[in-house]
């Protein structure tokens, strides 16, 4: 699966990985990012989950557009054994572009264009 961030450049984006568990056992995960722009990208709630049986768990991962070119890392969630069960494995792809550049400020000023 692929996540993808775009936005306006300097913006900030936090997407929610939604993780189901339908076993009757807790499912803790350690949550990691690896890849060439990892440490553009973080984890703002911390790199761990926990899912109670037959709930629901959630991952926020946020991105800061600093530059033009497009940024690329994985989300890799291992498996903690809770209550002896080990889950599944699970990667996604994280993909970030720029759509729009908007500017930051407007700075007037009046200089001579040509002196002889």
């Amino acid at each position: 699966n692929t996540i993808e961030f775009s936005g306006a450049l300097h913006a900030t984006i936090v997407k929610q990985v939604v993780l189901t568990n339908p076993s009757n056992y807790t499912l803790a995960y350690n949550v990691i990012l690896v890849g060439r722009d990892a440490h553009d990208f973080s984890l703002p709630k911390g790199n761990t989950v926990t899912i109670p049986a037959g709930r629901q768990g959630f991952v926020n991962v946020e991105f800061t557009i600093r530059f033009l070119h497009p940024a690329e890392a994985v989300l890799l969630l291992i498996s903690n054994k809770v209550d002896g069960i080990d889950g599944a494995t699970m990667t996604f792809s994280l993909k970030a572009e720029v759509k729009s550049i908007e500017p930051l400020g407007i700075i007037r000023c009046r200089s001579p264009c040509y002196e002889l």
